[in-house]
């Protein structure tokens, strides 16, 4: 795993690097990536010093190189999130599963997904990543088993659920990150303090 990005004064804490992921990367995973961005100002002069990088994903590749569908972007805009761009992608397990510290289903289909490509990884000779791989529901929610549901065939006001998710998930997430990065001396400061 490599992580880039701001670092945090305690040699011991070092940033760490998200990926969300569900099936075609233009609902949920983005929703979600842009809100991770929003909460920690990512690409920002106050990035959240924990913070190295996010990116999302899909498990299939029916959307490559497609912009979100337009309900997850007007959903983000009215939440305030309006300069967000993404292209669709599908995983590429073995640089993803390398890069990134936390990967991030939204669903059990994503996550039995997951698992499969970790497998597949592990047969040709990779390192596990059973660690690093959780469902977003995990992180803040009111049921640890808890999945962001896909609102594609529905209509908008699927896209308000997964928003209202996505947030509560994503907060719980940086709460996690910043408590596991607490036991290991972390501070809580700022990238902006002296």
């Amino acid at each position: 795993m490599t992580s880039s990005g701001p670092s945090s004064s305690n040699p011991e804490v070092k940033p760490v690097s998200v990926l969300f992921v569900c099936l075609g990367n233009i609902c949920r995973s983005p929703m979600a990536e842009g809100v991770f961005r929003s909460l920690t100002h990512y690409d920002t002069s106050s990035q959240h010093p924990l913070i190295a990088r996010i990116d999302s994903c899909g498990t299939g590749a029916y959307h490559t190189n497609s912009q979100p569908d337009p309900r997850t972007l007007s959903v983000l805009a009215e939440h305030g999130i309006k300069d967000y761009r993404h292209k669709a992608r599908k995983l590429r397990a073995s640089k993803d599963f390398d890069e990134f510290d936390y990967v991030i289903g939204m669903d059990g289909e994503n996550m039995v997904d997951l698992e499969e490509a970790d497998r597949r990884e592990i047969a040709s000779g990779e390192e596990p990543i059973t660690g690093r791989l959780r469902l977003f529901g995990l992180f803040g929610s009111k049921n640890e088993d808890e999945e962001v549901g896909d609102p594609y065939y529905g209509g908008r006001d699927g896209f308000e659920v997964a928003y209202e998710q996505v947030v509560r998930c994503g907060k719980g997430l940086l709460e996690h990150i910043e408590e596991r990065a607490r036991t290991r001396g972390w501070k809580g400061e700022t990238q902006n303090a002296a």
